[in-house]
């Protein structure tokens, strides 16, 4: 005995049409950019990465008339570029917001507040991992590890990193962004949208003013077992307990304390935090119980 299809409950409907094509413009100008991007490259096809961030700078994210563009540019057929955008996590395959806002839900970060963090977004925006808000302003999700643990728990924003942060913090990061208030990162390149950073991972010069000079490097407390690596030391820094009680203290090495210009992990006490702080109100917090 035999059954139908519609009884095995598969669906034989229309086959999807092709990908509607870019405007002649709109195309003209892609395919200027994707000459100067696959010139880069012995192999045309290694280009394919950049070229799925320049077709994301279009539209927000990768639809199908830019994966389609990708192949016809590259010689490549439709499923070899689909294969590609469907793997990488950082190619959105639907409309999304202006600023990706991600927390980092890995060991460390989730143990210092990253599980709290996504947990009170969700509630806050109002919309589950990976879904945008109604304004098109904020799309949250939860990332993979981004190399930042001593500043635990991390948030990034079209990956520029905020250190050191608490539901509080976040909560008004995300509030800050959808009114359009000027927010910048902990470290790094002043913040821009999503779609100015999908061109720059395309591997076009951020031409903003300063831009490049404010993108700077790693923070101090990540560049510390490097400098032990060096052989270079510093004075010994005593932090007092958090409960206040007594301690023994070296007596032949001087407390050392950190330049304004230096960058604390979440594990240093005691710390400036954004109530503190009204100027930086984004900026590194690590609020005692939270």
């Amino acid at each position: 005995m035999t059954t139908s299809s519609s009884e095995r409950g598969v669906s034989l409907g229309m086959p999807e049409l092709p990908a509607p094509a870019y405007p002649d413009d709109v195309r003209a100008r892609l395919e200027a950019d994707a000459r100067e991007i696959i010139a880069r490259y012995p192999d045309s096809r290694s280009a394919l990465l950049p070229l799925l961030h320049l077709v994301q700078s279009e539209e927000g994210h990768v639809t199908r008339t830019g994966m389609q563009f990708c192949a016809d540019v590259l010689k490549l057929t439709t499923a070899e570029v689909t294969a590609v955008a469907t793997f990488y996590t950082m190619y959105r395959r639907r409309p999304s917001g202006d600023y990706q806002v991600g927390v980092c839900t890995n060991t460390l970060c989730a143990v210092m507040g990253g599980d709290a963090i996504f947990e009170q977004l969700q509630e806050h925006l109002g919309i589950g991992n990976g879904e945008t808000t109604d304004d098109g302003k904020i799309t949250l999700e939860h990332i993979e590890c981004n190399a930042a643990c001593d500043f635990a728990p991390v948030v990034m924003v079209n990956w520029e990193f905020f250190d050191n942060q608490t539901v509080q913090s976040a909560k008004r990061l995300v509030d800050d962004l959808r009114i359009g208030h000027t927010v910048s990162p902990t470290r790094g390149a002043p913040l821009c949208t999503f779609k100015e950073t999908a061109r720059i991972l395309a591997g076009f010069p951020d031409e903003r003013d300063g831009a490049v000079e404010a993108s700077g490097s790693a923070g101090p407390a990540s560049l510390v077992g490097l400098r032990l690596a060096r052989g270079e030391t510093a004075p010994a820094r005593v932090v007092h307990p958090r409960d206040g009680g007594p301690h023994d203290e070296p007596q032949d090495r001087a407390e050392h304390e950190p330049s304004p210009a230096e960058h604390r992990s979440s594990h240093d006490a005691p710390q400036d935090t954004s109530a503190s702080d009204p100027a930086h109100p984004a900026g590194p917090t690590a609020e005692e119980g939270e």
